[in-house]
């Protein structure tokens, strides 16, 4: 124990008077703390949150948030903690110091440069001191999974720490160089530093007879400015890494305040009142009370009396050793001794009421903390063992949304995916109820392909291209047959592929050989015909290519769904189908272009047909021809014939009883051509779509070809073929990724569950 003159000329920067003092016996004794770690000569102990007058209950608590803490659940659930904030050379790292004996770094120009969480747990083993470094992001910034990686073996002597933790440092702030060059190599610091401050942390567990139960973390100290050798963005960084911490409802935030510097112009106090408005969980702490200006010590006063800036849990004051006690090796015990001797003897802390005085000192500091944190860790167990639950279940439904993990078996895997492909591929091709199914999204361009091949029928007009005097406009018009009502009749928008009564005549005259009068050869009626199947090869062209962009998008959608676990794969099956159905598009066109070559020659043994569409087309002809539109004659006429005793004479049947017309060889090769072509498009618009659904969509599928291309194109014959299977059924880097994450939040989740289910056996 030092002598009270020795604690003087070590604590204080003045005598003081007899009536400065006040008794100590005055003052709540603080109650007895058992060690934590030892001071700088190893041999006293810190202030924890080790008091044995602790309930078990609350004791029970401290460890099972520790526990908690341990199970890494804090990256999902927001558990009880202690933050440490305040300006850069607040005072933090010396109040760290005081409350749990950890020796930080004190190397000249030394600060808190990147987070560093403290795990302190009571074992009956002998103490040790793990230390690790916990990485978020990566040398770029990048976010990366959580990465714990030891640093060093465990540490059993306790002024190793100071040393290893200046080590981690350097290796969190130079990512890209290995750890082990900083733990193994020459204990100084490189020559400049990759990073001036980092969100990546130093991780202490330290556990041990003597050590309480609590976990702290000291944060970075906040900057106003950017100084010589800080990187652009530094001060936003730290601020932003601050906030990440306090922002946390269940974060205790402990606010280091020098009494050396004006309270406005420490930045620490506006982030906590921004993020705890209220002041509910902010802890003030003033420290450096011996640096107060002289006339300003009432001002701060006013702090501890909770006057200014009010907080929930009030402000307490304490006084750390400066650097002539630490440089000679003052203990713990000795600096709590000097910490009571000031507060006890020096104006304006002497002079306050008992009740204010329990708000100085370490030990009355830590006592509240204890309090404060066990309080909050009581009320949260329950919402935390509800929240557990709740994410537990989500990410059991994540998990199971992922793909399956891939088999062991990579060969027999893919046979088996080419085997239900195949299966399932021919029941889509054959179809499919879906809306969007294969042959319903083709089913609309075939009636497109009807609707274009009906357009080409011929436009005869059965009346001269030049109108009669006075021909009424009406009797130009085109008119639909009346015996297709029952069909689907194109109607032309204007005259511009109207061909008419004299130009088939003329061409019939041009044609004439050998025949005798009134006859006119065959060729007529077939140069007509050939004309209008000349124009089919426009629109089958536009119906192939619709269907084969049809099909191949169809069918690449049915392959990523059925491949979707397996990118490579569904990639490589994708590339083979679309090769074989360009390979049966070839083959599918020749069959295409050899329909439309039978369609040139004019054939048919729908006699029947044929012949009646042509008498119906004649009948119609000469009736227009007639100009017979009128109803009133034509009933007129039916009627004579019914008073002379014939019945059963329809209108289409009067052209036949009508005097010859000279323009009547014309009509019979206009009513040849149009029967023609009733019989033929019919035929036409079945036979086309009938050949692309055989040749091209049911060809995947006929004698198992696609599957034999595939297991060809996949390679899986080869002699390297269960090497070349489990390329193609890897996991993708991003699921795999995935399912590790999901896996081990799982685990923290089920432990941090276990740990709730003890506590309550």
């Amino acid at each position: 124990m030092y002598k009270k003159s020795r604690l003087r000329r070590l604590g204080t920067t003045s005598p003081l008077s007899p009536s400065q003092h006040f008794h100590s016996d005055d003052m709540r004794k603080a109650p007895p703390h058992t060690s934590v770690t030892s001071g700088r000569d190893g041999g006293s102990a810190g202030v924890g949150l080790s008091d044995k007058q602790y309930s078990a209950g609350r004791r029970k608590m401290l460890d099972l948030i520790n526990r908690l803490h341990k199970t890494g659940v804090q990256k999902e659930i927001d558990l009880p903690v202690i933050a440490v904030i305040g300006s850069q050379s607040a005072g933090k790292s010396s109040l760290i110091e005081s409350i749990s004996g950890i020796t930080l770094p004190r190397a000249s120009g030394t600060c808190t440069r990147c987070p560093t969480e403290c795990t302190l747990s009571f074992s009956a083993e002998p103490w040790r001191c793990v230390v690790s470094l916990r990485f978020t992001t990566n040398e770029n910034g990048e976010t990366i999974p959580v990465r714990n990686d030891p640093f060093g073996p465990p540490i059993f002597d306790k002024p190793d720490v100071e040393e290893r933790l200046r080590r981690a440092q350097r290796a969190i702030l130079n990512p890209s160089i290995h750890a082990r060059d900083f733990l193994e190599g020459v204990d100084e610091d490189p020559v400049t530093r990759e990073r001036t401050f980092s969100t990546n942390c130093v991780s202490l567990s330290i556990s041990g007879p003597d050590v309480a139960d609590l976990s702290f973390c000291d944060l970075p100290g906040l900057i106003a400015t950017e100084g010589t050798g800080a990187m652009k963005g530094d001060i936003q960084l730290v601020k932003s890494l601050v906030a990440s911490y306090i922002e946390k409802p269940s974060c205790i935030i402990l606010l280091t305040v020098a009494c050396e510097t004006d309270f406005e112009n420490q930045g620490a106090h506006q982030l906590a009142r921004e993020y705890d408005p209220d002041g509910k969980r902010t802890i003030g702490v003033l420290t450096k009370p011996d640096r107060i200006p002289l006339g300003e010590e009432e001002r701060w006063l006013r702090f501890i009396k909770n006057e200014s800036e009010p907080l929930e849990n009030g402000w307490f004051g304490v006084k750390q050793p400066d650097s002539r006690a630490l440089a000679a090796g003052i203990t713990w015990s000795e600096a709590r001794e000097l910490e009571r001797e000031f507060f006890s003897s020096t104006s304006p802390w002497a002079g306050v009421d008992l009740q204010i005085q329990h708000h100085f000192g370490t030990a009355n500091l830590t006592d509240r903390c204890s309090s404060i944190l066990s309080g909050l860790i009581a009320k949260r167990l329950p919402e935390i063992q509800s929240e557990l639950q709740d994410m537990l279940q989500k990410t059991e439904n994540n998990l199971r949304q992922l793909p399956k993990p891939p088999s062991s078996d990579a060969l027999g895997e893919v046979f088996n995916l080419l085997t239900q492909f195949s299966g399932s591929l021919a029941e889509y091709l054959e179809g499919t109820p879906e809306p969007d199914g294969l042959l319903q999204s083709i089913r609309p361009i075939k009636e497109v392909f009807r609707q274009d091949i009906l357009a080409t029928a011929p436009d005869f007009r059965p009346y001269g291209r030049l109108p009669l005097p006075n021909e009424p406009q009406d009797n130009r018009r085109f008119i639909a047959p009346e015996f297709l009502s029952h069909e689907t009749v194109f109607v032309p928008s204007d005259d511009a592929n109207a061909v008419y009564i004299d130009d088939v005549m003329e061409r019939a005259n041009q044609s004439i050989t050998r025949q005798l009068p009134g006859y006119f050869p065959f060729v007529v009626v077939e140069q007509y015909i050939q004309d209008v199947i000349g124009t089919w090869e426009g629109p089958t062209r536009t119906l192939f290519d619709a269907v084969q962009h049809i099909l191949i998008q169809k069918i690449k959608q049915f392959i990523e769904i059925h491949f979707e676990q397996y990118p490579l794969l569904q990639q490589r099956v994708a590339a083979i189908v679309t090769s074989y159905i360009l390979e049966c598009s070839d083959q599918t066109k020749s069959h295409l272009d050899w329909l439309l070559a039978l369609e040139k020659r004019p054939r048919t043994l729908n006699e029947h047909y044929y012949r009646d569409y042509r008498d119906k087309f004649l009948a119609h002809y000469k009736g227009a021809a007639r100009n017979m539109a009128t109803r009133p004659c034509v009933s007129q006429i039916v009627q004579g014939f019914a008073g002379l005793g014939i019945y059963g004479i329809n209108p289409v049947d009067l052209p036949k009883v009508l005097p010859t017309d000279p323009f009547e060889p014309a009509i019979d090769v206009m009513a040849s051509v149009r029967a023609y072509f009733q019989v033929a498009y019919k035929r036409f618009t079945d036979n086309i779509p009938n050949a692309i659904d055989h040749d091209l969509i049911l060809g995947l599928k006929r004698d198992h070809a696609l599957e034999k291309a595939l297991r060809k194109g996949l390679g899986i014959g080869g002699t390297d073929a269960d090497v070349q299977c489990g390329e193609y059924i890897r996991e993708p880097p991003n699921v795999l990724l995935k399912r590790e994450e999901l896996q081990k939040k799982r685990e923290r989740l089920v432990s941090a569950r276990k740990e709730l289910m003890d506590l309550w056996l």
